[in-house]
């Protein structure tokens, strides 16, 4: 019986974390379909005249994670937990590195999808996002995660609730407090 597709991913990051490089290679060809849906999700967010490509952010992201071979993989939910996580560093790391070049100039902004209802229904600095779920991380960071894994890495609530080891449940009332709280959040930061 041939393994899923799941289980081949599992079967992969064990294998790579114990040191097969060859693995890593197999595991890319596998799951690139997928690390280009989601970067092409964060990709479209993105304000327009950005320079980095949806091809070229898969390909960075494989380069960070194949310097995390030491990482202790549990799943493919995981996998796609980390890489998008991953990929979103680099897209912070880049508007940063933009702002800086324009010496404090417009906002580098992404539009926030309905999902997340962060904002009133406008454009969001993903800097500024950043800093606030980083201050969420702070105060608790399972909800934190919660938005990461659900909003940025595109996991269903089962497929969160797996990852986190929680119920779905819990899952969701993670979900609707964050979302206050980072609304909270992203207004003081506009009136600061």
């Amino acid at each position: 019986m041939k393994p899923s597709p799941s289980q081949e991913v599992t079967k992969l990051l064990r294998a790579w974390s114990q040191g097969d490089n060859a693995a890593l290679d197999e595991l890319y060809q596998i799951v690139y379909g997928e690390l280009r849906r989601l970067a092409h999700r964060y990709m479209s967010r993105e304000i327009a005249g950005h320079t980095l490509q949806t091809t070229a952010l898969v390909n960075e992201a494989y380069l960070r994670l194949a310097d995390a071979k030491d990482m202790n993989w549990q799943d493919r939910a995981h996998f796609f937990a980390v890489s998008a996580n991953v990929m979103r560093r680099i897209l912070i790391d880049e508007a940063r590195a933009r702002r800086a070049e324009r010496r404090g100039g417009d906002n580098l902004t992404i539009a926030l999808d309905e999902a997340l209802d962060v904002g009133n229904g406008g454009d969001l600095d993903l800097i500024a996002l950043d800093l606030a779920l980083q201050g969420l991380a702070r105060i608790n960071h399972r909800q934190s995660q919660v938005v990461e894994l659900r909003y940025f890495g595109g996991l269903s609530v089962e497929e969160t609730a797996e990852v986190l080891k929680v119920s779905a449940d819990t899952v969701m009332r993670d979900w609707r407090f964050a979302k206050a709280w980072l609304k909270r959040e992203m207004v003081r930061g506009k009136e600061a």
